[in-house]
């Protein structure tokens, strides 16, 4: 059915959730793993902070590296065939969810898994949802990992 799962990482909790049911399906399934984190180069930020971004874009590579490390060991100890990648510029400024389809199709996945924020309200207006994004843009199955409950 799925042979070839990707899994987008942003290196928090919601992620680690999400890797958490990856190890388990792609185990069932004997499926190959992809984890992919791409790195937010939105300089939306960075202008009105007046932040040099080369420091922050370092240190969310650095976040990216540690996190891609993490997941590859969980998912060679769980026996399951795993490749990583760092996107360190999305397809545009700030498009990460296009980055996460694009890898999709160009690897090509079956299935992309991702954990979800849960953002409601402004917050959501505000970050947007990097999950809607990619189930707006991918003809390929998302399996959406929710991070927080509501109440």
């Amino acid at each position: 059915m799925y042979e070839r799962i990707l899994v987008a990482v942003d290196g928090g909790p919601s992620s680690e959730l999400a890797i958490s049911q990856a190890v388990g399906l792609a185990k069932h399934l004997s499926a190959e793993v992809k984890v992919l984190f791409v790195v937010d180069d939105s300089e939306l930020f960075f202008e009105y902070a007046h932040i040099d971004p080369s420091q922050i874009v370092g240190g969310m590579i650095e976040v990216g590296q540690k996190a891609l490390a993490s997941a590859a060991r969980r998912f060679e100890n769980a026996n399951v065939r795993c490749l990583t990648e760092l996107a360190e510029k999305p397809v545009s400024p700030g498009n990460i969810s296009g980055t996460i389809v694009k890898c999709a199709d160009h690897w090509p996945a079956d299935l992309i898994i991702m954990g979800t924020h849960g953002r409601r309200g402004m917050r959501r207006v505000i970050m947007g949802s990097v999950s809607e994004g990619v189930i707006s843009k991918s003809n390929k199955p998302v399996l959406l990992i929710r991070g927080e409950t509501v109440h």
